[in-house]
């Protein structure tokens, strides 16, 4: 399996993007605005959304996918989530407010947009690759997930805090290669880090102790400015703990 890194940070500003990967060719994890680096015939093939969650910097390149390819398209983009996120979604941005309700767009039975619900604790098969979606710590609903493919497996947290149920999971795979964590601030900023549900170089390295695993390990969602700091601290708290921050452009293979 192919990961590639589109955004991978915790705001915008100076070349940043949002978070968002994309599987394969046609499976795009977080919609963050690093999506709209792809071309259009990049976009037009994604089939399917996973979405960890409903924050902003996470969803807010789907309205503009399927405003861009949607009319192009053979089949509807099918959006991956919690029911609670799916929520989010029709509520607040596909709504016929915010954004039109391509769910219903052109028509109910040719649509832009599907979803599907994809609860905590399931798996499903997406462009050849298992996904085992796992419940974590956040101010809203959110999962991490765990990609199974053909030569390894790779983990990722989404936004969290310290979550048991995710160093379980990842304790039970045998073939993980590789990690990729959040750290969203320095420790000096630990306790918005705590009201945020969020990690701190402090908190990060607490949270990797319980990882029995050796895989490689990617620090995503650092925020904006604050990237070279995170990452002096986190070498400050484990001097043995090599971490990799996560750019765009970045391909993992697995």
């Amino acid at each position: 399996m192919r990961l590639r890194i589109l955004g991978a940070s915790g705001g915008i500003g100076a070349g940043a993007r949002t978070t968002s990967f994309l599987l394969g060719r046609d499976v795009l994890i977080d919609a963050g605005t690093g999506v709209g680096d792809l071309s259009l015939d990049e976009l037009g093939a994604i089939d399917h959304v996973v979405l960890t969650h409903s924050h902003l910097d996470h969803v807010t390149a789907l309205p503009f996918l399927l405003d861009a390819v949607g009319a192009s398209r053979q089949r509807p983009v099918t959006v991956h989530a919690q029911a609670a996120t799916l929520d989010v979604l029709k509520a607040h941005i596909f709504n016929n407010a915010v954004w039109p309700d391509f769910a219903r767009i052109p028509s109910p039975e040719r649509p832009f947009l599907r979803y599907e619900v994809f609860a905590a604790g399931q798996e499903r098969v997406l462009g050849g690759c298992r996904v085992r979606s796992i419940p974590v710590t956040h101010v809203v609903p959110a999962v991490g997930f765990l990609f199974q493919g053909p030569n390894g497996s790779l983990a990722f947290s989404g936004d969290t805090a310290s979550t048991e149920e995710f160093w379980k999971v990842l304790n039970s795979c045998p073939d993980l290669r590789h990690l990729i964590i959040e750290t969203s601030f320095v420790d000096a900023e630990e306790e918005i880090a705590r009201i945020a549900r969020h990690f701190c170089p402090a908190t990060v390295v607490a949270e990797l102790r319980k990882l029995k695993r050796r895989p490689i390990i990617h620090i995503t969602h650092l925020m904006p400015g604050e990237e070279k700091e995170i990452l002096r601290e986190i070498a400050h708290h484990d001097a043995g703990l090599e971490v990799h921050p996560l750019v765009p452009g970045t391909v993992i293979e697995f």
